[in-house]
């Protein structure tokens, strides 16, 4: 008699080809490959992986594609071509197009728009000084530049999805322990998602209590690939402020889910503890 499957064995098997996608984003995505690494039929693998993760392999594909082209406008000087190119689009209108859909405006007018920001030192939100409650959180621990963390994230779904732990209130959160912004390939950063008491670590994750209390928040909205702007103006308001930070990583929280919210509708509280 065949041993019964669990809900591990499906978000490990499902982590396998996460893992596949991120690092093999500028390849063909081929259905029948992901299905062997998960060890499922090919008959079923798609529908299993739309269920457990909320959405087709496609769109995983696309959305991780996409949000990458907008790191690399954000922050690098390369082509629109060569970004479409590494994007998956054999022209600068199919991308411009899919972009625009994504991102709410062209890729160009993105572009200008974040160095019309950058150069006029634009004022985002401003900081509130709030009283927050603690959070327990299921980890997964990412080492690597900043703008890779969205595989660890990634990571973290497959293992929850099929655990049932990704309830409607849960948010994602990751916490800094150093100066992630410098994009040094061993950045450290604790990737987390917030779960009850009935979820326990195991040998994938492990539970991390983030302390309630003092904290200067800063309400970012807009893409991820836009946040290191929005960590500089916090940290130019917390010598004027009268405050000290604690003893404690500072952290995001994602108020909304970038798999159903328009980047340029994400909210990401950044959020520094503070004595």
């Amino acid at each position: 008699m065949p041993k019964p499957i669990t809900s591990e064995d499906y978000s490990r098997r499902l982590q396998r080809v996460v893992a596949h996608i991120t690092t093999h984003l500028d390849e063909p995505i081929d259905l029948a490959r992901l299905a062997e690494i998960a060890c499922f039929s090919p008959y079923h693998f798609h529908r299993i992986y739309r269920t457990c993760m909320g959405e087709t392999v496609g769109e995983t594909v696309s959305r991780q594609r996409l949000t990458r082209a907008a790191t690399e406008l954000a922050r690098t000087s390369r082509s629109l071509a060569e970004i479409a190119r590494r994007a998956g689009y054999g022209s600068d209108a199919a991308f411009s197009r899919a972009f625009s859909a994504a991102h709410g405006r062209p890729p160009l007018e993105f572009r200008k728009a974040h160095l019309r920001r950058m150069e006029s030192g634009e004022s985002l939100m401003p900081v509130e000084i709030q009283n927050r409650a603690p959070m327990r959180l299921a980890t997964i621990e990412h080492q690597g530049p900043y703008a890779e963390i969205g595989r660890t994230f990634e990571m973290l779904t497959a293992w929850a999805g099929p655990r049932g732990a990704l309830k409607p209130e849960a948010v994602g959160v990751a916490l800094y322990p150093g100066d992630h912004t410098c994009e040094a390939a061993d950045s450290r950063a604790i990737v987390g998602v917030t779960v009850g008491p009935e979820i326990a670590g195991d040998e994938t994750v492990s539970i991390y209590e983030v302390p309630g209390g003092r904290h200067a928040v800063l309400l970012h909205r807009g893409p991820y690939a836009e946040l290191p702007r929005s960590y500089d103006e916090l940290f130019a308001w917390l010598p004027t402020s009268g405050e000290e930070p604690g003893d404690a990583p500072v952290f995001e929280v994602n108020l909304n889910n970038p798999r159903d919210t328009s980047p340029a509708d994400l909210l990401t509280e950044i959020c520094l503890p503070i004595r």
